[in-house]
């Protein structure tokens, strides 16, 4: 019977849903399906005419908690190579310094600058060592000898190159705004306008990702790291609160009780007198 089924699906096209009913008796038989990985962020990358534009928000989360409201997602990798970090923020700091310390040691091995694909194998290969453990997405984004180039790299080693990426939580409510206006030759004004859309979209769609906008604009003769440049939720505190001054009598004083040092001091010799006359005894 599962020949002949196998036999009929054969020569045509289309989607197999093979994976959606096994999924389903599985399901069925008490087995539980892996859960998606949450990162909690929204990063994103755009080349542009000149460059390459980098953005992320900065709300580092511990499940349903907020645990940083100002984070910094955008790592250092060389002086023309930068890189968005996405799921676990112990994972894509180390990562992104070792691959760092490790191009700069080829940099003076070879008295050459590093290319972007140099640091992008470099990823690839220790995530895939790791076979998914390392829970780092990266958004890595340069400007070489070959002009400037973006790819997304994903925790298992896989990557890809692209003219606009995004990832984490954040993502899909990001590359809405990327699909809709992205252009080839945008100028740089235009595509940082777009990145800083992309960014706030995931941000109020996306529950893990908030506060505030980084960008880093790398061109051939600069690169510019903007830290906080959008703020989308400023904290707004009151004037009377912005002092923690306060006159006597604002707190009321309900009952008070005053102990004498004398008593409290009595006391405490006697007992050590006790335990010296118990121990003489034993």
């Amino acid at each position: 019977m599962a020949s002949a089924e196998m036999m009929e699906y054969e020569g045509q096209g289309g989607f197999s849903f093979e994976n959606c009913r096994r999924n389903n008796m599985l399901y069925a038989a008490g087995v539980k399906p892996p859960s998606s990985l949450k990162t909690g962020t929204t990063i994103v990358g755009c080349v542009f005419k000149d460059g390459v534009i980098l953005g992320a928000d900065t709300r580092a989360t511990e499940g349903p908690i907020v645990a940083e409201k100002n984070t910094d997602k955008i790592h250092y990798i060389s002086k023309r190579i930068y890189c968005c970090g996405a799921g676990t923020a112990a994972d894509t700091s180390n990562t992104t310094e070792l691959i760092s310390s490790q191009l700069e040691l080829h940099r003076l091995a070879t008295k050459r600058a590093p290319r972007v694909r140099t640091a992008l194998t470099m990823l690839k290969q220790m995530l895939f060592k790791y076979q998914g453990y390392i829970s780092a997405a990266l958004v890595l984004g340069g400007v070489d000898c070959d002009g400037p180039s973006l790819f997304s790299v994903y925790p298992h080693g896989s990557g890809d190159e692209l003219p606009f990426a995004t990832m984490g939580s954040g993502s899909l409510a990001a590359v809405s705004v990327f699909e809709s206006r992205y252009k080839r030759g945008m100028s740089k004004e235009e595509a940082m306008k777009l990145v800083i859309d992309a960014v706030s979209a995931g941000i109020f769609e996306d529950l893990g990702s908030g506060s505030n906008v980084d960008l880093v604009v790398i061109e051939p003769s600069k690169t510019e790291v903007l830290r906080n440049y959008r703020m989308l939720n400023p904290k707004k505190i009151q004037p009377s609160l912005t002092s923690y001054r306060f006159s006597a009598g604002t707190t009321p004083v309900l009952r008070s009780k005053v102990l004498p040092l004398k008593r409290i001091a009595t006391v405490e010799s006697e007992v050590t007198e006790e335990r010296h006359a118990a121990m003489e005894v034993s």
